[in-house]
């Protein structure tokens, strides 16, 4: 015979497992006008999206050549920080420089 206890305890011990999936990435794009200046494409990649020299002048290539180059991949609410300080930093600078995310197909 089995006490109300022992069954209690064994309901207790249960645990109920959650499954977190992994956070949407977003791919986070420059794309390019007839206005904004390159050196200027290559400060933002630099101070916004952490790029060196070499990098940020590649992506900056990118753009300038194919009208869209790829700033960085990033979870949702960083990419939408990026996006904003993009959109600042150019406003700022009275530059038309626009930067969008698009969600990455995992």
């Amino acid at each position: 015979m089995s006490n109300g206890r022992e069954k209690n305890s064994q309901q207790t011990e249960e645990k109920t497992e959650l499954k977190i999936g992994k956070p949407s990435h977003y791919n986070v794009f420059l794309l390019n006008d007839d206005y904004t200046t390159m050196d200027f494409v290559v400060n933002i990649l630099k101070r916004i999206f952490g790029k060196n020299l070499t990098e940020a002048t590649q992506i900056m290539l990118q753009v300038h050549k194919k009208g869209v180059g790829l700033a960085g991949v990033y979870p949702r609410d960083i990419a939408e920080t990026k996006v904003e300080a993009v959109h600042k930093m150019a406003r700022d600078n009275e530059f038309p420089l626009k930067c969008i995310m698009e969600r990455k197909n995992d």
